[in-house]
């Protein structure tokens, strides 16, 4: 599945969590100095979420 973080197209296989994509996209260690993450509605989402093929997460 195709997910994207900051804009940034991150392919993982299906069933993997936002930290998986964080991951994917080096953007892990934003989020453990505190920066949240979000999707597309700008709802906050936590890192054990699942993701579906065309999501949209970003981090502020």
């Amino acid at each position: 599945m195709t997910v994207y973080v900051n804009e940034r197209k991150v392919d993982l296989p299906g069933g993997m969590s936002v930290r998986h994509a964080l991951i994917g996209a080096g953007l892990l260690a934003e989020v453990e100095k505190g920066k949240g993450v979000f999707d597309q509605w700008g709802n906050r989402i936590g890192l054990d979420g699942a993701l579906t093929d065309g999501d949209q997460i970003f981090i502020r």
